[in-house]
Protein backbone atom coordinates (compact mmCIF):
# COMPACT_ATOMS: atom_id res chain seq x y z
CA UNK A 1 0.00 0.00 0.00
CA UNK A 2 1.86 3.00 -1.29
CA UNK A 3 0.45 6.40 0.70
CA UNK A 4 0.96 9.45 -2.08
CA UNK A 5 0.92 12.03 0.50
CA UNK A 6 3.45 13.55 2.86
CA UNK A 7 3.28 13.97 6.22
CA UNK A 8 5.05 16.38 8.94
CA UNK A 9 3.66 13.76 11.66
CA UNK A 10 2.73 10.25 11.52
CA UNK A 11 1.13 9.82 15.45
CA UNK A 12 0.41 6.25 16.09
CA UNK A 13 -2.72 6.12 18.42
CA UNK A 14 -5.61 8.02 18.36
CA UNK A 15 -6.99 8.14 22.37
CA UNK A 16 -6.66 11.63 23.96
CA UNK A 17 -2.49 11.77 23.47
CA UNK A 18 -2.22 11.40 20.01
CA UNK A 19 -5.55 13.11 18.91
CA UNK A 20 -4.87 16.31 21.00
CA UNK A 21 -1.50 16.55 19.63
CA UNK A 22 -3.18 16.12 16.41
CA UNK A 23 -5.81 18.52 16.30
CA UNK A 24 -3.02 21.14 17.76
CA UNK A 25 -0.75 20.74 15.02
CA UNK A 26 -2.84 20.70 12.06
CA UNK A 27 -5.25 23.83 13.50
CA UNK A 28 -2.05 25.94 15.26
CA UNK A 29 0.77 25.26 13.14
CA UNK A 30 -0.97 23.92 9.81
CA UNK A 31 1.18 20.42 9.98
CA UNK A 32 -0.30 17.45 8.11
CA UNK A 33 -0.85 14.72 10.10
CA UNK A 34 -1.76 10.98 9.58
CA UNK A 35 -2.99 9.18 13.14
CA UNK A 36 -2.52 5.40 12.70
CA UNK A 37 -5.22 3.22 15.03
CA UNK A 38 -4.88 -0.37 15.59
CA UNK A 39 -9.01 -0.68 16.69
CA UNK A 40 -11.73 0.46 14.68
CA UNK A 41 -12.92 3.77 16.55
CA UNK A 42 -10.86 6.81 17.40
CA UNK A 43 -11.09 8.17 21.17
CA UNK A 44 -9.36 5.54 22.65
CA UNK A 45 -10.61 4.09 26.35
CA UNK A 46 -12.87 6.66 26.01
CA UNK A 47 -14.73 5.19 23.30
CA UNK A 48 -18.54 5.75 23.70
CA UNK A 49 -21.66 4.38 21.32
CA UNK A 50 -25.70 3.86 21.74
CA UNK A 51 -26.85 0.15 22.59
CA UNK A 52 -29.27 -1.62 20.39
CA UNK A 53 -31.35 -0.03 23.06
CA UNK A 54 -30.66 3.72 22.56
CA UNK A 55 -28.30 4.14 25.58
CA UNK A 56 -24.88 5.25 25.50
CA UNK A 57 -22.27 3.02 26.25
CA UNK A 58 -18.88 3.43 27.63
CA UNK A 59 -17.37 0.49 26.14
CA UNK A 60 -14.09 0.65 28.18
CA UNK A 61 -15.46 1.38 31.31
CA UNK A 62 -17.04 5.20 32.62
CA UNK A 63 -15.11 7.64 32.10
CA UNK A 64 -16.17 10.96 34.46
CA UNK A 65 -14.46 13.70 33.23
CA UNK A 66 -13.23 16.27 36.46
CA UNK A 67 -10.31 18.93 36.77
CA UNK A 68 -9.57 22.11 38.36
CA UNK A 69 -7.67 23.04 35.06
CA UNK A 70 -9.16 25.43 33.41
CA UNK A 71 -7.19 25.67 30.50
CA UNK A 72 -8.11 22.02 29.68
CA UNK A 73 -11.64 22.65 30.45
CA UNK A 74 -11.49 25.12 27.63
CA UNK A 75 -9.41 23.55 24.53
CA UNK A 76 -12.12 20.50 25.02
CA UNK A 77 -14.82 23.20 25.15
CA UNK A 78 -14.34 23.94 21.41
CA UNK A 79 -15.30 20.37 20.65
CA UNK A 80 -18.54 19.54 22.49
CA UNK A 81 -21.02 21.23 24.84
CA UNK A 82 -21.10 20.21 28.02
CA UNK A 83 -24.03 18.37 30.79
CA UNK A 84 -23.51 18.94 34.19
CA UNK A 85 -22.29 15.86 36.09
CA UNK A 86 -21.62 14.93 39.57
CA UNK A 87 -20.26 10.95 39.99
CA UNK A 88 -21.18 9.10 43.25
CA UNK A 89 -19.91 5.67 44.25
CA UNK A 90 -21.63 3.70 46.48
CA UNK A 91 -19.79 0.61 48.15
CA UNK A 92 -21.67 -2.60 48.32
CA UNK A 93 -20.44 -4.66 51.90
CA UNK A 94 -22.10 -7.88 52.69
CA UNK A 95 -25.32 -6.45 50.85
CA UNK A 96 -25.08 -3.38 52.59
CA UNK A 97 -24.54 -0.01 50.62
CA UNK A 98 -22.15 2.86 51.68
CA UNK A 99 -20.40 6.08 50.26
CA UNK A 100 -17.04 5.87 48.45
CA UNK A 101 -14.36 7.59 48.98
CA UNK A 102 -14.67 6.79 52.93
CA UNK A 103 -16.45 9.78 54.75
CA UNK A 104 -18.48 10.50 57.79
CA UNK A 105 -21.40 9.10 56.44
CA UNK A 106 -19.30 5.59 56.03
CA UNK A 107 -18.15 5.49 59.18
CA UNK A 108 -21.93 6.46 61.11
CA UNK A 109 -23.54 3.53 59.23
CA UNK A 110 -20.80 1.21 59.37
CA UNK A 111 -20.53 1.23 62.86
CA UNK A 112 -23.37 3.30 64.14
CA UNK A 113 -22.14 5.96 65.23
CA UNK A 114 -22.72 9.38 65.51
CA UNK A 115 -20.26 11.68 64.65
CA UNK A 116 -21.45 15.02 63.60
CA UNK A 117 -17.89 16.92 62.60
CA UNK A 118 -15.08 16.95 60.97
CA UNK A 119 -13.57 17.16 64.37
CA UNK A 120 -14.62 14.20 65.42
CA UNK A 121 -14.11 12.23 62.46
CA UNK A 122 -10.71 13.19 62.61
CA UNK A 123 -10.01 12.09 66.20
CA UNK A 124 -11.97 8.28 65.19
CA UNK A 125 -9.03 8.34 62.27
CA UNK A 126 -6.25 9.20 64.29
CA UNK A 127 -7.64 6.57 67.11
CA UNK A 128 -7.65 3.63 64.84
CA UNK A 129 -4.81 4.33 62.24
CA UNK A 130 -1.33 2.61 62.36
CA UNK A 131 1.92 4.70 62.19
CA UNK A 132 3.98 4.08 59.50
CA UNK A 133 7.12 5.79 59.69
CA UNK A 134 7.87 4.99 56.07
CA UNK A 135 5.05 4.09 53.45
CA UNK A 136 5.93 1.18 51.43
CA UNK A 137 3.24 0.07 49.59
CA UNK A 138 -0.34 0.59 49.41
CA UNK A 139 -1.47 -1.36 52.43
CA UNK A 140 0.80 1.16 54.14
CA UNK A 141 -0.61 4.39 53.09
CA UNK A 142 -4.60 2.93 53.66
CA UNK A 143 -3.85 1.84 57.26
CA UNK A 144 -2.06 4.76 58.29
CA UNK A 145 -4.91 6.91 56.98
CA UNK A 146 -8.10 4.64 58.59
CA UNK A 147 -6.91 1.67 60.17
CA UNK A 148 -6.64 -1.61 59.42
CA UNK A 149 -10.62 -2.42 60.09
CA UNK A 150 -11.64 -0.05 57.01
CA UNK A 151 -8.61 -1.00 55.21
CA UNK A 152 -9.84 -4.58 54.85
CA UNK A 153 -13.70 -3.95 54.81
CA UNK A 154 -12.80 -1.38 51.35
CA UNK A 155 -9.67 -2.14 50.16
CA UNK A 156 -8.20 -5.04 50.75
CA UNK A 157 -10.52 -7.61 48.26
CA UNK A 158 -11.52 -4.67 45.81
CA UNK A 159 -7.71 -4.00 45.26
CA UNK A 160 -6.70 -8.24 45.02
CA UNK A 161 -9.56 -8.13 42.28
CA UNK A 162 -8.31 -5.19 40.52
CA UNK A 163 -5.23 -6.58 40.50
CA UNK A 164 -4.94 -9.99 41.53
CA UNK A 165 -1.84 -8.61 43.41
CA UNK A 166 -2.32 -7.71 47.76
CA UNK A 167 -2.16 -3.95 48.28
CA UNK A 168 1.07 -4.67 50.21
CA UNK A 169 2.64 -5.33 46.68
CA UNK A 170 1.65 -2.52 45.38
CA UNK A 171 3.03 1.28 45.07
CA UNK A 172 1.57 3.35 47.23
CA UNK A 173 0.31 5.41 44.20
CA UNK A 174 -2.79 3.05 43.71
CA UNK A 175 -4.83 3.49 46.86
CA UNK A 176 -3.28 6.62 47.68
CA UNK A 177 -5.26 8.03 44.47
CA UNK A 178 -8.21 7.28 47.07
CA UNK A 179 -9.32 10.62 49.39
CA UNK A 180 -10.54 9.95 52.72
CA UNK A 181 -13.33 12.18 53.83
CA UNK A 182 -13.31 13.86 56.80
CA UNK A 183 -17.24 15.75 56.30
CA UNK A 184 -20.21 14.54 54.59
CA UNK A 185 -19.33 14.90 50.79
CA UNK A 186 -20.50 11.73 48.81
CA UNK A 187 -19.30 12.80 45.57
CA UNK A 188 -16.46 11.06 44.32
CA UNK A 189 -14.99 13.99 42.75
CA UNK A 190 -14.67 17.47 44.22
CA UNK A 191 -13.21 19.71 41.01
CA UNK A 192 -13.90 22.86 40.22
CA UNK A 193 -15.10 21.45 36.70
CA UNK A 194 -17.22 18.11 37.00
CA UNK A 195 -18.74 17.19 33.19
CA UNK A 196 -19.72 14.99 30.83
CA UNK A 197 -19.63 15.48 26.63
CA UNK A 198 -23.20 16.34 25.79
CA UNK A 199 -23.50 13.92 22.90
CA UNK A 200 -20.43 11.36 24.19
CA UNK A 201 -16.60 11.52 24.09
CA UNK A 202 -16.74 9.65 20.50
CA UNK A 203 -18.85 12.76 19.20
CA UNK A 204 -15.95 15.53 21.08
CA UNK A 205 -12.96 13.47 19.45
CA UNK A 206 -14.79 13.16 15.79
CA UNK A 207 -14.98 17.22 15.86
CA UNK A 208 -11.39 17.32 17.49
CA UNK A 209 -9.91 15.16 14.62
CA UNK A 210 -12.13 17.14 11.82
CA UNK A 211 -9.11 18.71 10.17
CA UNK A 212 -8.90 19.02 6.65
CA UNK A 213 -4.88 18.46 7.72
CA UNK A 214 -5.76 15.11 9.51
CA UNK A 215 -5.90 11.94 8.02
CA UNK A 216 -6.60 8.79 10.05
CA UNK A 217 -6.01 5.00 8.94
CA UNK A 218 -8.07 2.80 11.53
CA UNK A 219 -7.67 -1.42 12.00
CA UNK A 220 -4.23 -0.41 11.04
CA UNK A 221 -1.13 -2.15 12.77
CA UNK A 222 1.50 1.34 12.11
CA UNK A 223 4.25 -1.10 12.29
CA UNK A 224 2.41 -2.91 8.31
CA UNK A 225 2.62 0.20 7.22
CA UNK A 226 5.73 1.96 8.25
CA UNK A 227 7.53 1.30 5.06
CA UNK A 228 4.73 3.09 2.61
CA UNK A 229 4.12 6.54 4.72
CA UNK A 230 6.52 9.45 3.88
CA UNK A 231 6.53 11.10 7.34
CA UNK A 232 9.15 14.07 9.00
CA UNK A 233 8.36 13.09 12.48
CA UNK A 234 6.61 10.63 14.68
CA UNK A 235 4.50 10.83 17.96
CA UNK A 236 4.21 7.41 19.55
CA UNK A 237 1.27 6.95 22.07
CA UNK A 238 1.08 2.70 22.16
CA UNK A 239 2.72 0.25 24.57
CA UNK A 240 6.30 0.87 24.57
CA UNK A 241 7.22 -3.09 25.20
CA UNK A 242 5.38 -3.31 21.55
CA UNK A 243 7.67 -0.95 19.69
CA UNK A 244 10.91 -2.18 20.84
CA UNK A 245 9.44 -5.82 20.07
CA UNK A 246 9.31 -6.86 23.87
CA UNK A 247 13.03 -7.07 23.67
CA UNK A 248 13.32 -7.14 27.72
CA UNK A 249 10.06 -9.08 28.11
CA UNK A 250 6.35 -8.01 27.90
CA UNK A 251 5.42 -4.84 30.26
CA UNK A 252 2.27 -6.36 32.24
CA UNK A 253 -1.11 -4.53 32.79
CA UNK A 254 -4.56 -5.58 33.74
CA UNK A 255 -7.52 -5.55 31.55
CA UNK A 256 -11.01 -5.88 31.74
CA UNK A 257 -13.87 -8.00 30.36
CA UNK A 258 -17.42 -6.35 30.06
CA UNK A 259 -20.28 -8.30 30.63
CA UNK A 260 -23.44 -6.08 29.59
CA UNK A 261 -27.14 -6.67 30.41
CA UNK A 262 -30.01 -4.52 29.33
CA UNK A 263 -33.05 -4.56 32.46
CA UNK A 264 -36.33 -4.08 31.56
CA UNK A 265 -36.78 -1.94 34.13
CA UNK A 266 -36.22 2.24 34.20
CA UNK A 267 -33.72 2.22 36.54
CA UNK A 268 -31.72 -0.65 38.06
CA UNK A 269 -29.35 0.82 41.05
CA UNK A 270 -29.76 3.96 42.49
CA UNK A 271 -26.06 5.28 41.48
CA UNK A 272 -24.51 4.96 38.02
CA UNK A 273 -21.38 2.94 39.91
CA UNK A 274 -21.22 0.45 42.70
CA UNK A 275 -17.93 -1.30 43.40
CA UNK A 276 -18.43 -4.66 45.28
CA UNK A 277 -15.57 -4.48 47.55
CA UNK A 278 -15.72 -8.35 49.23
CA UNK A 279 -14.87 -11.24 48.35
CA UNK A 280 -18.26 -12.97 47.40
CA UNK A 281 -18.38 -11.56 43.93
CA UNK A 282 -15.98 -12.01 40.83
CA UNK A 283 -16.88 -8.55 39.46
CA UNK A 284 -15.89 -5.31 40.77
CA UNK A 285 -17.91 -2.78 39.89
CA UNK A 286 -21.57 -2.71 38.24
CA UNK A 287 -21.99 0.59 36.01
CA UNK A 288 -25.26 2.05 35.07
CA UNK A 289 -24.98 3.83 31.53
CA UNK A 290 -27.95 5.35 31.20
CA UNK A 291 -27.04 7.34 34.86
CA UNK A 292 -23.95 8.82 32.86
CA UNK A 293 -25.88 9.39 30.32
CA UNK A 294 -29.27 10.68 31.60
CA UNK A 295 -30.78 9.17 28.39
CA UNK A 296 -34.45 8.77 28.25
CA UNK A 297 -35.06 5.12 27.39
CA UNK A 298 -37.50 2.72 29.29
CA UNK A 299 -34.99 0.42 29.60
CA UNK A 300 -31.44 0.65 31.24
CA UNK A 301 -28.01 -1.47 30.25
CA UNK A 302 -25.53 -2.13 33.04
CA UNK A 303 -21.86 -3.56 32.74
CA UNK A 304 -20.25 -6.19 35.23
CA UNK A 305 -16.54 -5.26 34.98
CA UNK A 306 -14.14 -8.87 35.60
CA UNK A 307 -10.62 -7.60 35.84
CA UNK A 308 -7.96 -10.17 34.09
CA UNK A 309 -4.35 -10.02 32.48
CA UNK A 310 -4.82 -10.58 28.98
CA UNK A 311 -6.58 -8.94 26.53
CA UNK A 312 -6.72 -4.83 26.06
CA UNK A 313 -4.15 -3.10 28.00
CA UNK A 314 -6.01 -0.71 30.57
CA UNK A 315 -3.87 -0.14 33.54
CA UNK A 316 -0.19 -0.30 34.00
CA UNK A 317 0.32 -2.48 37.03
CA UNK A 318 2.70 -0.68 39.84
CA UNK A 319 5.26 -3.03 40.72
CA UNK A 320 9.13 -2.08 41.46
CA UNK A 321 9.79 -4.67 39.26
CA UNK A 322 7.53 -3.66 36.37
CA UNK A 323 9.04 -0.09 36.60
CA UNK A 324 12.78 -1.24 36.20
CA UNK A 325 11.35 -3.33 33.29
CA UNK A 326 9.85 0.52 32.36
CA UNK A 327 12.87 1.74 32.88
CA UNK A 328 14.60 0.07 30.56
CA UNK A 329 12.24 0.60 27.69
CA UNK A 330 12.59 4.09 28.54
CA UNK A 331 16.49 4.09 27.77
CA UNK A 332 16.24 2.62 24.29
CA UNK A 333 13.63 5.06 23.69
CA UNK A 334 16.08 7.88 24.58
CA UNK A 335 18.50 7.13 21.89
CA UNK A 336 15.66 7.66 19.11
CA UNK A 337 15.57 11.61 18.87
CA UNK A 338 13.14 11.45 15.99
CA UNK A 339 10.14 9.73 17.74
CA UNK A 340 8.35 11.73 20.59
CA UNK A 341 7.06 8.74 23.04
CA UNK A 342 4.01 9.87 25.05
CA UNK A 343 0.43 8.85 26.58
CA UNK A 344 -0.63 6.97 29.24
CA UNK A 345 0.60 3.20 27.43
CA UNK A 346 3.82 4.64 26.27
CA UNK A 347 4.87 5.95 29.42
CA UNK A 348 3.61 2.64 31.49
CA UNK A 349 1.63 5.43 33.55
CA UNK A 350 -1.73 5.86 34.83
CA UNK A 351 -3.25 9.36 34.02
CA UNK A 352 -6.75 10.73 34.28
CA UNK A 353 -7.93 12.22 31.18
CA UNK A 354 -7.70 15.82 32.12
CA UNK A 355 -4.15 15.23 32.70
CA UNK A 356 -2.71 13.58 29.39
CA UNK A 357 -4.86 16.33 27.79
CA UNK A 358 -2.48 19.26 30.03
CA UNK A 359 0.31 17.48 29.50
CA UNK A 360 0.10 17.39 25.45
CA UNK A 361 -0.97 20.93 25.66
CA UNK A 362 2.04 21.45 27.77
CA UNK A 363 4.38 19.83 25.10
CA UNK A 364 3.22 21.61 22.68
CA UNK A 365 3.30 25.38 24.25
CA UNK A 366 6.18 26.98 22.69
CA UNK A 367 7.30 23.60 21.53
CA UNK A 368 8.53 22.55 24.73
CA UNK A 369 9.71 18.64 24.31
CA UNK A 370 8.31 18.31 20.93
CA UNK A 371 10.29 16.70 18.49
Amino acid sequence: MKINREYDYLIVGAGFAGSVLAERLASQQNKKVLIVEKRNHIAGNAYDEYDEHGILVHRYGPHIFHTNNKLVFDYLSQFTEWRFYEHKVLASLNGELYPIPINRITLNKLYGMNLQTDEEVKEYFQSVREEKNVILNSEDIIVSRVGRDLFEKFMRYYTKKQWNLEPKELSPSVCGRIPVRTNADCRYFTDKYQFMPKEGYTKMFEKMLNHKNIKIFMNTDYKKIMNDVRYDKMIYTGPMDYFFDYIHGKLPYRSIRFEYENIEHEYFQSTAQINYVDDSFEFTRVVEHKRLSENKTTTTTISREYPQINGEPFYPIPTYENKMKYNLYKKESAKIKSILFCGRLAEYQYYNMDQVVSRMLNMLKDNAGLI
